[in-house]
This record gives structure tokens, sequence and C-alpha cells, in this order.
């Protein structure tokens, strides 16, 4: 009788260790999810047509670290300033305002900061980027017009930080940088903006 209460406690805790641990994998490839604001202006250029704009907007991103891949998107709203005498005139924003919803789906993450907008002090310590090919870039809500339809503009997402070690953040930093079509609204400069803290300590499993 002790035999078999023995043998099945023994099953029993095995039966618990072996699901314990498959949770604790879970947990730790489980996806992340990110969010934070953007806030920036494009530059006064002759390529950009109705510039300098004013950009706001939220953002979010799905990171996967198992599959080393995310989800990013993008909710933005942008107007640009009215002239006194055919000169800008900072007094007068929110000229022309317009809305931007961007995605970028399903793209693979490299976990290195290689190729991401420099900061100036203090410089970011850490960080990863997705590169794509847009899925959907709005103006208004239809393709934007500025795009090809399907979209063939591209994306770079930095996200960037301090060191992961206490008082200091992985994940602080957020830049986008378009390629291709989307150049002619946004222009070809970072756009910056700040991430919210996110799980404390990750930067990713790889």
């Amino acid at each position: 009788m002790k035999s078999k209460t023995l043998a099945s406690t023994v099953r029993v805790l095995s039966l618990l260790f072996l699901v314990s641990g498959t949770c604790a994998l879970a947990q730790e490839n489980r996806p992340v999810h990110l969010t934070g604001l953007l806030n920036d202006y494009t530059p006064l250029d002759p390529s950009i047509k109705g510039s300098p704009y004013e950009m706001h907007g939220q953002w979010s991103m799905d990171v996967n670290p198992q599959r080393s891949t995310g989800d990013f998107s993008a909710d933005m709203t942008m107007s640009d300033f009215g002239t006194t005498a055919g000169v800008l005139d900072a007094t007068k924003g929110g000229a022309s305002p317009h809305t931007h919803h961007i995605r970028l789906t399903n793209a693979k993450i490299t976990w290195n900061m290689t190729g991401c907008p420099t900061y100036a002090t203090p410089v970011p310590k850490m960080g990863f980027q997705l590169n794509g090919t847009v899925s959907l870039l709005t103006g208004n809500g239809s393709n934007a017009p500025f795009e090809t339809s399907p979209p063939t503009s591209t994306l770079q997402v930095c996200v960037l930080g301090g060191d992961d070690v206490k008082y200091s953040l992985p994940n602080s930093n957020i830049t986008l940088v378009f390629g291709g079509p989307a150049t002619k609204h946004f222009g070809e400069q970072a756009i910056h903006g700040v991430a919210r803290a996110a799980s404390e300590g990750w930067f990713g499993d790889r």
C-alpha cells in the first residue's frame, strides 16, 4: 500500500514540475507589448510639400522574442503652419490637419542598434530594430495620396534606451525612418518619440 502511495505521489510531483516548467518557459517567451508617444517636426524642405509639419501620435508594438518578429502600429495627427506675407508663421499652426495610420506587420527583429539614428548625450546604450515594407499607410483613412497601392514605402523602427540595470530603462526612445514614397511627406529624417516603461528588465530573450 505504501509503495502504491509513494509511486502515485512521485507521478503527481513529476507532473507538477513538468507543468510549472512549461509555464515558466511559456512566460519567458510570451509576446511583449510596448507602447508610447510620437512628437516631432518635419524639416522645412522644398521636397516635402506643405512643410514643415508638426507630428503627434501614439504607437504600439507586439514583440515575439521566440520568433524574433514584431508588429508595429502608429496613429498620428499632422498639421502644417500658415503664412504671413508669404513667410511661415509659427503662430498660425494647425493648418491642413490630417491623420495617418501606419502598420508594419510580422517584421523581422534585428537585436542591435546598427544603422539606427544617433542621439546626443546621453547616448542610448542598447536597443533593437524592426525593418520592412509597411502593410498600411493611410491619409485620413484612405490609402495615402503619396503611397502606392499596395504600399511600397519602407520603415525602420528603432527602440533604444539605457543599460538593463537598476535606475535605467532599456526601452525609453523610439525613432521612425521612412524610405520610398513616404519620404515625400514625412521626410528622410528620424521621427522621434518616447516608449513607456515595459516589463522590468526586458530587452528580448534571444
